[in-house]
């Protein structure tokens, strides 16, 4: 009788036990470090570290109070075995329990990057490093490596880059994708905006994709405006058309830009490579920027012109004329006269279009 007495009383003990520390459990789990704290902590958590050691990092950071008590936590629950590497956005104010969910979400902090209409990319590269998203020389060898365009679709003959086809947008980018993942995004956005009708339309012009790509990475560079590109793109495409060269100061720069020192010399007009239409009598060999829609759909649709040339107004707008009498002129009236450039920036045309 006594023995039944006492293993009813170990029981009843047991299940106080129990019911105190499942209590406590869900108290601690349900506790926040810092209830009123307005602070958010970004942590990298990586595939090498444990869990005991994430939980030491949590306390060293005041997110949580106790790295022990966090810890069991996360093997009571048995959310160690589901957690993922990544870069997560937290604060003292979290209670353990939405610190471990979000810790098994696989919910990185996104970081946008915007590439503009015009950008090259090595430029997109050099901002990739600055953000510490990608290394810039990884992400320029994927954008050249024939084997990694094949595997992104692109079939012979291949563009001798990617350059063209790393849309402008604002893309959010976290640091599990993998460089390779960046590219991917940027080219899959390329390819969403050129569709049959474009196709099409290339066939009409007597142009492939990668001729109306880079005829649009000109266009895009040539102009500050944007009412401009049909006309800037009806004057290419007459020179084209009489086997004029296109003569384009942003070929000469791309075709030098890794020793381009902010100025264009004679010799650099000069100079023969694939992408400088002072050389070369027809486009350059691809693009030499990243062009935006308006300015494919300028490549596409281009003004109806007879104008063969055009000058800078200085102000991000251009003189456009038929004859080489009459450019010449335009030359003198706002290249050689100082007076034409005092005061004039391409600048005013962006305050001008925020105004409107």
């Amino acid at each position: 009788m006594n023995s039944r007495k006492a293993l009813a009383t170990g029981i009843l003990l047991a299940v106080f036990a129990t019911l105190i520390g499942g209590g406590l459990l869900a108290s601690k789990l349900l506790s926040p470090a810092q209830s009123d704290s307005k602070q958010k902590i970004v942590i990298d958590v990586s595939r090498r570290q444990t869990p005991k050691e994430i939980a030491k990092l949590f306390e060293s950071k005041g997110i949580v109070r106790s790295a022990s008590d966090f810890f069991w936590a996360g093997r009571i629950m048995r959310r160690w075995g589901k957690l993922k590497a990544g870069e997560y956005e937290v604060s003292p104010s979290m209670t353990p329990l939405e610190l471990l969910s979000i810790l098994t979400s696989g919910i990185s902090v996104n970081h946008p990057l915007t590439v503009r209409e015009g950008e090259n990319m090595y430029e997109i590269a050099a901002d990739l490093e600055s953000k510490t998203l990608a290394a810039k020389d990884h992400f320029l060898q994927l954008c050249k490596d024939p084997k990694f365009m094949a595997l992104l679709g692109f079939t012979t003959p291949l563009p001798p880059t990617l350059e063209g086809y790393l849309f402008p947008d604002t893309y959010f980018i976290n640091r599990t994708m993998t460089v390779e993942d960046i590219v991917k995004q940027m080219v899959r956005h390329s390819n969403a905006i050129w569709g049959p009708k474009e196709t099409e339309r290339a066939k009409v012009l007597g142009l492939t994709r990668h001729q109306v790509i880079t005829l649009a990475s000109v266009i895009e560079k040539e102009t500050g405006a944007p009412q401009e590109r049909p006309m800037i793109s009806s004057v290419f495409h007459n020179r084209l058309k009489k086997r004029m060269r296109l003569q384009s100061d942003p070929t000469t720069i791309y075709g030098i830009w890794e020793r381009y020192d902010g100025n264009i010399h004679r010799s650099d007009l000069q100079s023969k490579n694939d992408y400088n239409t002072y050389t070369v009598p027809a486009l350059p060999i691809g693009a030499i920027s990243n062009p935006g829609r308006e300015a494919i759909q300028a490549a596409l649709f281009p003004a109806e012109s007879e104008f063969l040339f055009f000058v800078s107004h200085n102000d991000g707008t251009h003189e456009f004329t038929k004859t080489f009498g009459d450019h010449t002129a335009a030359v003198k009236k706002f290249q050689v006269d100082p007076k034409a450039r005092e005061g004039k920036s391409w600048r005013d045309l962006k305050k001008t279009s925020a105004t409107k």
